[in-house]
Protein backbone atom coordinates (compact mmCIF):
# COMPACT_ATOMS: atom_id res chain seq x y z
CA UNK A 1 0.00 0.00 0.00
CA UNK A 2 2.81 2.41 0.88
CA UNK A 3 6.20 2.83 -0.80
CA UNK A 4 8.32 -0.12 0.32
CA UNK A 5 11.46 0.69 -1.66
CA UNK A 6 14.73 0.57 0.25
CA UNK A 7 13.33 -1.86 2.84
CA UNK A 8 15.42 -4.90 3.74
CA UNK A 9 14.69 -7.73 6.14
CA UNK A 10 17.48 -8.84 8.46
CA UNK A 11 18.27 -12.31 9.81
CA UNK A 12 16.14 -11.48 12.86
CA UNK A 13 13.12 -11.22 10.54
CA UNK A 14 12.67 -7.49 11.14
CA UNK A 15 12.28 -5.19 8.13
CA UNK A 16 14.28 -1.94 8.17
CA UNK A 17 14.73 1.13 6.01
CA UNK A 18 18.14 1.56 4.43
CA UNK A 19 20.05 4.83 4.33
CA UNK A 20 18.82 6.33 7.60
CA UNK A 21 21.18 8.40 9.79
CA UNK A 22 22.79 6.62 12.73
CA UNK A 23 21.23 8.91 15.33
CA UNK A 24 19.04 11.93 15.97
CA UNK A 25 22.27 13.94 16.38
CA UNK A 26 23.48 12.89 12.92
CA UNK A 27 20.07 13.78 11.48
CA UNK A 28 20.00 17.23 13.06
CA UNK A 29 23.57 18.04 12.01
CA UNK A 30 22.89 17.00 8.40
CA UNK A 31 19.75 19.15 8.29
CA UNK A 32 21.47 22.14 9.90
CA UNK A 33 24.42 21.95 7.50
CA UNK A 34 22.16 21.68 4.46
CA UNK A 35 19.71 24.42 5.56
CA UNK A 36 21.49 26.68 8.08
CA UNK A 37 19.35 29.76 7.46
CA UNK A 38 16.00 28.05 7.08
CA UNK A 39 13.51 28.56 9.89
CA UNK A 40 13.57 25.46 12.10
CA UNK A 41 11.35 26.10 15.11
CA UNK A 42 8.71 28.76 15.80
CA UNK A 43 6.78 29.32 19.03
CA UNK A 44 3.39 30.94 18.41
CA UNK A 45 2.13 33.89 20.41
CA UNK A 46 5.19 36.02 19.75
CA UNK A 47 7.67 33.42 20.99
CA UNK A 48 11.19 32.72 19.68
CA UNK A 49 11.95 31.80 16.07
CA UNK A 50 15.14 29.82 15.41
CA UNK A 51 16.95 28.92 12.19
CA UNK A 52 18.63 25.53 11.93
CA UNK A 53 22.03 27.13 12.60
CA UNK A 54 20.62 28.75 15.75
CA UNK A 55 18.88 25.52 16.79
CA UNK A 56 22.11 23.53 16.53
CA UNK A 57 24.22 26.19 18.26
CA UNK A 58 21.83 26.70 21.15
CA UNK A 59 21.22 22.95 21.60
CA UNK A 60 25.00 22.46 21.71
CA UNK A 61 25.22 25.05 24.49
CA UNK A 62 22.48 23.19 26.40
CA UNK A 63 24.52 20.00 25.96
CA UNK A 64 27.56 21.83 27.30
CA UNK A 65 25.57 23.04 30.28
CA UNK A 66 24.36 19.52 31.00
CA UNK A 67 27.92 18.23 30.80
CA UNK A 68 29.10 20.94 33.19
CA UNK A 69 26.31 19.89 35.57
CA UNK A 70 27.69 16.35 35.61
CA UNK A 71 25.38 14.70 33.08
CA UNK A 72 27.22 11.93 31.28
CA UNK A 73 26.53 9.65 28.37
CA UNK A 74 23.51 7.46 29.04
CA UNK A 75 22.31 9.57 32.00
CA UNK A 76 18.63 10.51 32.06
CA UNK A 77 17.44 14.10 31.77
CA UNK A 78 13.83 14.76 32.82
CA UNK A 79 12.23 17.53 30.73
CA UNK A 80 9.53 19.49 32.55
CA UNK A 81 8.98 22.39 30.16
CA UNK A 82 5.68 23.03 28.44
CA UNK A 83 5.33 23.17 24.65
CA UNK A 84 7.75 25.65 23.14
CA UNK A 85 11.28 26.34 21.99
CA UNK A 86 12.77 25.59 25.44
CA UNK A 87 11.34 22.04 25.28
CA UNK A 88 12.93 21.54 21.85
CA UNK A 89 16.30 22.88 23.01
CA UNK A 90 16.23 20.69 26.12
CA UNK A 91 15.39 17.63 24.02
CA UNK A 92 18.05 18.17 21.36
CA UNK A 93 20.56 19.35 23.96
CA UNK A 94 20.06 16.07 25.79
CA UNK A 95 20.69 14.17 22.55
CA UNK A 96 23.88 16.13 21.82
CA UNK A 97 25.07 15.35 25.36
CA UNK A 98 24.64 11.64 24.63
CA UNK A 99 22.05 11.45 27.40
CA UNK A 100 18.52 10.05 27.43
CA UNK A 101 15.54 12.43 27.37
CA UNK A 102 12.66 11.73 29.77
CA UNK A 103 9.70 13.93 28.74
CA UNK A 104 7.43 14.54 31.74
CA UNK A 105 3.71 15.03 31.18
CA UNK A 106 3.05 18.60 32.29
CA UNK A 107 -0.47 17.65 33.32
CA UNK A 108 0.73 15.09 35.84
CA UNK A 109 0.09 15.76 39.49
CA UNK A 110 3.36 16.34 41.38
CA UNK A 111 3.15 12.83 42.84
CA UNK A 112 2.97 11.34 39.34
CA UNK A 113 5.79 13.52 37.99
CA UNK A 114 8.00 12.64 40.93
CA UNK A 115 7.46 8.94 40.24
CA UNK A 116 8.68 9.38 36.64
CA UNK A 117 11.75 11.35 37.76
CA UNK A 118 12.64 8.87 40.50
CA UNK A 119 11.92 5.73 38.46
CA UNK A 120 14.05 6.92 35.55
CA UNK A 121 16.89 7.81 37.90
CA UNK A 122 17.13 11.23 36.29
CA UNK A 123 20.53 12.84 36.83
CA UNK A 124 19.14 16.26 35.91
CA UNK A 125 15.69 17.86 35.83
CA UNK A 126 15.35 20.48 33.09
CA UNK A 127 13.04 23.21 34.41
CA UNK A 128 13.52 26.93 34.85
CA UNK A 129 16.47 28.46 32.95
CA UNK A 130 18.00 26.16 30.34
CA UNK A 131 21.44 24.78 31.17
CA UNK A 132 24.16 26.70 29.34
CA UNK A 133 27.81 26.00 28.72
CA UNK A 134 30.53 25.67 26.11
CA UNK A 135 29.16 24.05 22.90
CA UNK A 136 29.36 20.27 23.06
CA UNK A 137 28.15 17.36 20.93
CA UNK A 138 28.72 13.61 21.09
CA UNK A 139 28.54 12.42 17.51
CA UNK A 140 29.41 8.71 17.69
CA UNK A 141 25.95 7.60 18.86
CA UNK A 142 24.69 4.38 17.28
CA UNK A 143 21.20 3.36 16.11
CA UNK A 144 20.55 1.02 19.06
CA UNK A 145 21.63 3.53 21.71
CA UNK A 146 18.72 4.68 23.93
CA UNK A 147 17.63 8.24 23.16
CA UNK A 148 14.47 8.78 25.23
CA UNK A 149 12.09 7.21 27.71
CA UNK A 150 8.41 8.00 27.21
CA UNK A 151 6.30 7.08 30.23
CA UNK A 152 2.92 5.53 29.51
CA UNK A 153 -0.07 5.54 31.82
CA UNK A 154 0.05 2.52 34.10
CA UNK A 155 -2.76 0.03 34.68
CA UNK A 156 -1.81 -0.21 38.35
CA UNK A 157 -1.10 3.44 38.96
CA UNK A 158 2.60 3.18 38.05
CA UNK A 159 3.60 4.38 34.57
CA UNK A 160 6.05 2.35 32.49
CA UNK A 161 8.92 3.98 30.60
CA UNK A 162 9.20 2.93 26.94
CA UNK A 163 12.92 2.98 26.09
CA UNK A 164 13.15 4.57 22.63
CA UNK A 165 16.36 4.21 20.59
CA UNK A 166 17.74 6.46 17.87
CA UNK A 167 16.74 3.80 15.32
CA UNK A 168 13.19 3.82 16.70
CA UNK A 169 12.96 7.59 16.23
CA UNK A 170 14.36 7.63 12.70
CA UNK A 171 12.34 4.63 11.52
CA UNK A 172 9.20 6.42 12.66
CA UNK A 173 10.23 9.57 10.76
CA UNK A 174 10.54 7.61 7.53
CA UNK A 175 7.28 5.70 8.12
CA UNK A 176 5.43 8.97 8.71
CA UNK A 177 6.88 10.53 5.57
CA UNK A 178 5.88 7.58 3.40
CA UNK A 179 2.44 7.05 4.94
CA UNK A 180 1.44 10.72 4.78
CA UNK A 181 2.91 11.00 1.29
CA UNK A 182 5.43 13.82 1.82
CA UNK A 183 8.19 13.84 -0.85
CA UNK A 184 11.79 13.38 0.33
CA UNK A 185 13.24 16.70 1.47
CA UNK A 186 9.98 18.65 1.16
CA UNK A 187 10.42 21.47 3.76
CA UNK A 188 6.94 21.40 5.24
CA UNK A 189 5.56 23.75 7.89
CA UNK A 190 4.05 21.55 10.59
CA UNK A 191 1.75 22.95 13.32
CA UNK A 192 2.14 21.16 16.66
CA UNK A 193 -1.06 21.60 18.68
CA UNK A 194 -0.60 18.45 20.81
CA UNK A 195 1.89 18.02 23.67
CA UNK A 196 5.55 17.46 22.78
CA UNK A 197 5.83 15.07 25.73
CA UNK A 198 3.69 12.62 23.74
CA UNK A 199 5.14 10.54 20.91
CA UNK A 200 2.81 12.13 18.34
CA UNK A 201 4.07 15.66 18.95
CA UNK A 202 7.73 14.71 19.40
CA UNK A 203 8.28 11.73 17.11
CA UNK A 204 5.75 12.23 14.32
CA UNK A 205 5.84 16.02 14.11
CA UNK A 206 8.98 17.65 15.53
CA UNK A 207 11.45 14.94 14.48
CA UNK A 208 9.74 14.24 11.15
CA UNK A 209 9.86 17.94 10.25
CA UNK A 210 13.52 18.29 11.27
CA UNK A 211 14.33 15.18 9.25
CA UNK A 212 12.70 16.89 6.25
CA UNK A 213 14.39 20.24 6.87
CA UNK A 214 11.04 21.93 7.45
CA UNK A 215 9.65 24.28 10.09
CA UNK A 216 7.97 23.11 13.30
CA UNK A 217 5.45 25.70 14.54
CA UNK A 218 4.60 24.99 18.18
CA UNK A 219 1.56 26.16 20.15
CA UNK A 220 2.36 26.59 23.89
CA UNK A 221 -1.25 25.62 24.58
CA UNK A 222 -4.20 24.80 22.39
CA UNK A 223 -6.93 27.36 21.85
CA UNK A 224 -9.10 27.18 18.77
CA UNK A 225 -8.81 30.80 17.59
CA UNK A 226 -4.98 30.91 17.84
CA UNK A 227 -4.93 27.49 16.13
CA UNK A 228 -6.86 28.87 13.17
CA UNK A 229 -4.80 32.06 13.13
CA UNK A 230 -1.54 30.06 13.08
CA UNK A 231 -2.66 28.03 10.06
CA UNK A 232 -3.14 31.21 8.06
CA UNK A 233 -0.33 33.38 9.43
CA UNK A 234 2.36 30.67 9.40
CA UNK A 235 1.25 29.18 6.06
CA UNK A 236 0.90 25.74 7.63
CA UNK A 237 0.83 22.80 5.24
CA UNK A 238 0.88 19.83 7.69
CA UNK A 239 -1.63 19.30 10.50
CA UNK A 240 -1.65 16.36 12.91
CA UNK A 241 -4.02 16.31 15.86
CA UNK A 242 -6.84 14.52 17.63
CA UNK A 243 -10.38 14.55 16.22
CA UNK A 244 -11.64 16.86 18.99
CA UNK A 245 -9.39 19.69 17.81
CA UNK A 246 -10.66 19.44 14.24
CA UNK A 247 -14.24 19.35 15.52
CA UNK A 248 -13.64 22.55 17.47
CA UNK A 249 -11.93 24.18 14.49
CA UNK A 250 -14.57 23.50 11.84
CA UNK A 251 -17.37 24.44 14.25
CA UNK A 252 -15.82 27.77 15.20
CA UNK A 253 -17.31 30.89 13.61
CA UNK A 254 -13.83 32.09 12.63
CA UNK A 255 -13.22 29.06 10.43
CA UNK A 256 -15.29 30.50 7.58
CA UNK A 257 -12.89 33.44 7.21
CA UNK A 258 -9.64 31.48 7.79
CA UNK A 259 -7.45 30.71 4.79
CA UNK A 260 -6.64 26.99 5.06
CA UNK A 261 -5.67 26.58 1.40
CA UNK A 262 -2.02 25.93 2.33
CA UNK A 263 -2.84 22.70 4.22
CA UNK A 264 -1.69 19.79 2.05
CA UNK A 265 -1.54 16.96 4.60
CA UNK A 266 -3.94 16.48 7.50
CA UNK A 267 -3.81 13.54 9.89
CA UNK A 268 -5.93 12.64 12.86
CA UNK A 269 -5.67 9.86 15.42
CA UNK A 270 -5.42 9.04 19.07
CA UNK A 271 -9.18 8.84 19.58
CA UNK A 272 -12.32 7.45 17.90
CA UNK A 273 -13.78 9.61 15.14
CA UNK A 274 -17.32 9.88 13.79
CA UNK A 275 -17.59 9.10 10.04
CA UNK A 276 -19.47 12.34 9.39
CA UNK A 277 -16.60 14.31 10.96
CA UNK A 278 -14.18 12.75 8.45
CA UNK A 279 -16.40 14.04 5.64
CA UNK A 280 -16.60 17.48 7.21
CA UNK A 281 -12.81 17.63 7.57
CA UNK A 282 -12.33 16.70 3.91
CA UNK A 283 -14.81 19.38 2.85
CA UNK A 284 -13.26 21.97 5.18
CA UNK A 285 -9.69 21.32 3.96
CA UNK A 286 -10.22 20.64 0.25
CA UNK A 287 -6.52 20.89 -0.69
CA UNK A 288 -5.43 18.36 1.93
CA UNK A 289 -4.84 14.65 1.85
CA UNK A 290 -6.64 13.40 4.96
CA UNK A 291 -5.63 10.26 6.86
CA UNK A 292 -5.84 8.43 10.18
CA UNK A 293 -2.73 7.32 12.07
CA UNK A 294 -2.52 4.73 14.84
CA UNK A 295 0.31 3.80 17.16
CA UNK A 296 1.57 3.58 20.71
CA UNK A 297 4.46 4.83 22.79
CA UNK A 298 5.83 1.30 22.46
CA UNK A 299 5.88 1.62 18.65
CA UNK A 300 7.50 5.07 18.73
CA UNK A 301 4.22 6.47 17.35
CA UNK A 302 3.05 5.34 13.90
CA UNK A 303 2.14 1.68 13.25
CA UNK A 304 -0.72 1.89 10.75
CA UNK A 305 -2.14 4.62 8.55
CA UNK A 306 -5.46 5.02 6.73
CA UNK A 307 -4.78 7.05 3.57
CA UNK A 308 -6.96 9.72 2.00
CA UNK A 309 -8.61 7.41 -0.51
CA UNK A 310 -9.95 5.17 2.28
CA UNK A 311 -10.61 7.72 5.03
CA UNK A 312 -14.31 8.39 4.48
CA UNK A 313 -15.42 4.90 3.48
CA UNK A 314 -13.44 3.16 6.23
CA UNK A 315 -13.59 5.65 9.09
CA UNK A 316 -13.81 2.77 11.56
CA UNK A 317 -10.37 1.51 10.49
CA UNK A 318 -6.91 2.67 11.53
CA UNK A 319 -5.53 1.69 8.14
CA UNK A 320 -2.71 -0.41 6.75
CA UNK A 321 0.60 -1.36 8.33
CA UNK A 322 3.47 1.00 7.48
CA UNK A 323 6.18 -0.60 5.31
CA UNK A 324 8.47 -1.91 8.08
CA UNK A 325 5.74 -3.11 10.48
CA UNK A 326 4.61 -6.72 10.57
CA UNK A 327 1.24 -7.33 12.21
CA UNK A 328 -0.20 -10.50 13.67
CA UNK A 329 -3.25 -11.38 15.74
CA UNK A 330 -3.00 -13.55 18.82
CA UNK A 331 -6.44 -15.09 18.46
CA UNK A 332 -8.79 -15.16 21.39
CA UNK A 333 -10.19 -18.46 22.59
CA UNK A 334 -13.16 -19.49 20.47
CA UNK A 335 -12.83 -16.44 18.24
CA UNK A 336 -11.55 -16.67 14.66
CA UNK A 337 -11.79 -13.02 13.60
CA UNK A 338 -10.37 -10.94 16.43
CA UNK A 339 -7.35 -11.17 18.65
CA UNK A 340 -4.71 -9.16 20.45
CA UNK A 341 -2.73 -7.07 17.98
CA UNK A 342 0.96 -7.95 17.87
CA UNK A 343 3.54 -5.70 16.16
CA UNK A 344 7.10 -6.31 14.97
CA UNK A 345 9.40 -3.70 13.43
CA UNK A 346 12.36 -1.35 13.91
CA UNK A 347 10.02 1.17 15.52
CA UNK A 348 9.19 -1.16 18.44
CA UNK A 349 10.99 0.11 21.53
CA UNK A 350 13.69 -1.78 23.40
CA UNK A 351 11.46 -2.50 26.40
CA UNK A 352 10.37 -0.82 29.62
CA UNK A 353 12.87 1.00 31.81
CA UNK A 354 13.53 -0.76 35.08
CA UNK A 355 10.60 -3.17 34.52
CA UNK A 356 12.04 -6.57 33.50
CA UNK A 357 8.85 -8.52 34.26
CA UNK A 358 6.63 -6.15 32.29
CA UNK A 359 9.15 -6.17 29.44
CA UNK A 360 9.21 -9.97 29.34
CA UNK A 361 5.41 -10.14 29.32
CA UNK A 362 4.91 -7.46 26.63
CA UNK A 363 7.85 -8.02 24.26
CA UNK A 364 7.88 -11.71 23.34
CA UNK A 365 10.15 -13.24 20.67
CA UNK A 366 10.48 -9.88 18.92
CA UNK A 367 6.75 -9.16 18.96
CA UNK A 368 5.06 -6.38 20.92
CA UNK A 369 1.80 -7.47 22.57
CA UNK A 370 -0.18 -4.23 22.31
CA UNK A 371 -3.13 -5.12 24.55
CA UNK A 372 -5.50 -3.88 21.82
CA UNK A 373 -8.09 -6.27 20.45
CA UNK A 374 -8.29 -6.01 16.66
CA UNK A 375 -9.35 -7.62 13.42
CA UNK A 376 -7.62 -7.36 10.05
CA UNK A 377 -9.85 -7.60 6.98
CA UNK A 378 -9.06 -9.13 3.59
CA UNK A 379 -7.65 -5.82 2.30
CA UNK A 380 -5.24 -5.56 5.21
CA UNK A 381 -7.20 -2.81 6.96
CA UNK A 382 -6.82 -2.93 10.74
CA UNK A 383 -9.86 -2.38 12.95
CA UNK A 384 -9.38 -1.85 16.70
CA UNK A 385 -12.52 -3.39 18.17
CA UNK A 386 -11.89 -3.21 21.89
CA UNK A 387 -9.38 -1.99 24.41
CA UNK A 388 -7.72 -4.42 26.70
CA UNK A 389 -6.67 -3.17 30.14
CA UNK A 390 -9.82 -1.01 30.38
CA UNK A 391 -8.30 2.06 28.83
CA UNK A 392 -10.40 5.20 28.32
CA UNK A 393 -9.44 7.47 25.43
CA UNK A 394 -10.26 11.05 26.39
CA UNK A 395 -9.57 13.21 23.35
CA UNK A 396 -6.22 11.51 22.72
CA UNK A 397 -5.17 11.22 26.37
CA UNK A 398 -5.07 7.63 27.60
CA UNK A 399 -6.71 7.07 30.98
CA UNK A 400 -6.63 3.62 32.54
CA UNK A 401 -9.70 2.99 34.64
CA UNK A 402 -7.83 0.89 37.20
CA UNK A 403 -5.54 3.85 37.97
CA UNK A 404 -8.55 6.09 38.69
CA UNK A 405 -10.25 3.33 40.66
CA UNK A 406 -7.16 2.96 42.81
CA UNK A 407 -7.22 6.69 43.55
CA UNK A 408 -10.93 6.52 44.37
CA UNK A 409 -10.28 3.75 46.85
CA UNK A 410 -8.61 6.27 49.12
CA UNK A 411 -11.16 9.04 48.66
CA UNK A 412 -13.38 10.03 51.61
CA UNK A 413 -16.67 8.17 51.84
CA UNK A 414 -16.01 5.78 48.91
CA UNK A 415 -16.87 2.14 49.57
CA UNK A 416 -16.61 0.79 46.01
CA UNK A 417 -16.14 2.30 42.56
CA UNK A 418 -16.04 1.49 38.87
CA UNK A 419 -14.57 3.76 36.21
CA UNK A 420 -15.63 3.56 32.56
CA UNK A 421 -15.65 5.70 29.44
CA UNK A 422 -18.72 7.84 28.77
CA UNK A 423 -19.29 8.61 25.04
CA UNK A 424 -18.73 12.26 24.13
CA UNK A 425 -19.24 13.94 20.76
CA UNK A 426 -16.14 16.14 21.01
CA UNK A 427 -13.64 14.13 23.09
CA UNK A 428 -14.65 10.65 21.96
CA UNK A 429 -14.91 9.58 25.60
CA UNK A 430 -14.88 11.22 29.00
CA UNK A 431 -14.10 9.61 32.32
CA UNK A 432 -17.09 8.42 34.33
CA UNK A 433 -17.10 6.98 37.85
CA UNK A 434 -19.87 5.01 39.54
CA UNK A 435 -19.43 5.19 43.29
CA UNK A 436 -21.02 3.18 46.10
CA UNK A 437 -20.74 5.24 49.34
CA UNK A 438 -19.71 3.87 52.69
CA UNK A 439 -22.76 2.24 54.27
CA UNK A 440 -24.94 4.66 56.18
CA UNK A 441 -23.21 7.78 54.81
CA UNK A 442 -23.91 10.43 52.20
CA UNK A 443 -21.16 10.95 49.65
CA UNK A 444 -19.51 14.38 49.47
CA UNK A 445 -18.72 14.51 45.74
CA UNK A 446 -16.70 17.72 46.07
CA UNK A 447 -14.47 16.11 48.68
CA UNK A 448 -13.94 13.09 46.42
CA UNK A 449 -12.96 15.33 43.51
CA UNK A 450 -10.57 17.34 45.70
CA UNK A 451 -8.88 14.09 46.76
CA UNK A 452 -8.54 12.93 43.15
CA UNK A 453 -7.03 16.24 42.02
CA UNK A 454 -4.27 15.75 44.59
CA UNK A 455 -3.33 12.36 43.14
CA UNK A 456 -4.20 12.48 39.44
CA UNK A 457 -3.65 14.67 36.40
CA UNK A 458 -6.70 16.80 35.63
CA UNK A 459 -7.61 14.82 32.50
CA UNK A 460 -7.94 11.64 34.59
CA UNK A 461 -10.36 13.16 37.13
CA UNK A 462 -13.89 11.95 36.30
CA UNK A 463 -16.16 14.40 34.53
CA UNK A 464 -19.18 12.25 35.30
CA UNK A 465 -19.99 10.80 38.72
CA UNK A 466 -23.00 8.62 39.50
CA UNK A 467 -23.77 7.50 43.03
CA UNK A 468 -25.59 4.20 43.60
CA UNK A 469 -26.67 2.49 46.79
CA UNK A 470 -26.71 -1.09 45.49
CA UNK A 471 -23.50 -3.09 45.04
CA UNK A 472 -21.68 -2.91 41.74
CA UNK A 473 -22.29 -5.86 39.40
CA UNK A 474 -19.55 -8.47 39.53
CA UNK A 475 -19.04 -11.95 38.15
CA UNK A 476 -18.62 -14.99 40.46
CA UNK A 477 -14.87 -14.37 40.50
CA UNK A 478 -15.40 -10.84 41.81
CA UNK A 479 -14.46 -9.06 38.57
CA UNK A 480 -16.42 -5.92 37.77
CA UNK A 481 -18.90 -6.29 34.91
CA UNK A 482 -18.15 -2.94 33.28
CA UNK A 483 -20.48 -3.40 30.35
CA UNK A 484 -23.36 -3.69 32.81
CA UNK A 485 -22.06 -0.65 34.68
CA UNK A 486 -22.21 1.37 31.45
CA UNK A 487 -25.63 0.05 30.47
CA UNK A 488 -27.23 0.56 33.88
CA UNK A 489 -25.92 4.05 34.64
CA UNK A 490 -27.80 7.28 34.01
CA UNK A 491 -24.93 9.76 33.89
CA UNK A 492 -26.85 13.02 33.78
CA UNK A 493 -24.76 16.08 32.87
CA UNK A 494 -20.97 16.40 33.14
CA UNK A 495 -19.47 18.05 36.21
CA UNK A 496 -17.30 20.31 34.02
Amino acid sequence: MFDASGVVRGPDGIARYTGLPDSVVHMLRATAEANPDREAVVETGGGPRLTYRELWDRAARVAGGLRAAGVGRGDRVAIRYGNGVDWVLAFFGTQLAGAIAVPVNTRFAEEEARYVIDDSGAAYVAEGPLPDGAPYAIEDLRPDDPAAIFYTSGTTGFPKGAVTTHANFLSNCESCRRAIGIPVGDPTRNLVSVPLFHVTGCNSQLLLTCHQGGTTVIMPKFEVRPFLAAIEEERIDVLTSVPAIYWLAVNDAAFATTDVSTVRYLSYGGAPIAPDLVGRIKDAFPAARVGNGFGLSETSSLTTYLPHEYAAAHADSVGFAVPVCDLRLDMLDGEQETGELLVRGPNVVAGYWNKPEATAATFVDGWLHTGDIARIDAEGLVHIVDRAKDMINRGGENVYSVEVENALAGAPGVFDAAVVGVPDEVMGEKVGAVIVPMPGTDLDVDAVLAHLREHLADFKVPQYIAVRSEPLPRNPGGKLLKRRVRDETDWGGPLR
